[in-house]
């Protein structure tokens, strides 16, 4: 667990919302921070309380979204699809 005391607290504020996201699976954390779905359910379980932590752990356990071998074979992309379009965090016209 050497890896999660070696991250910033800013890293480890970019971990827990990726893993509070729907939508983003544990594999983006991996390759954004090296950190494996275990290392990441234990760091959620330091930092936070611990009814958020169940309720987390509640909502992820089996999602499909958040383990890639069970999201659907579309679901191949780790940002939203409009995010090339966002600036200064207003959507932009099209």
């Amino acid at each position: 667990m050497k890896k999660l005391k070696e991250l910033s607290e800013i890293d480890k504020n970019r971990v827990i919302e990726m893993a509070w996201e729907d939508r983003t699976p544990f594999d983006a954390i991996l390759v954004q921070f090296d950190l494996t779905e275990k290392e990441t359910i234990t760091l959620m379980r330091r930092e936070m309380k611990p009814s958020s932590f169940k309720m987390w752990r509640k909502r992820v356990q089996g999602r499909s979204t958040k383990h890639k071998a069970k999201a659907a074979n579309d679901l191949s992309r780790f940002r939203c699809s409009l995010q090339k379009t966002i600036s200064s965090n207003k959507i932009s016209k099209r």
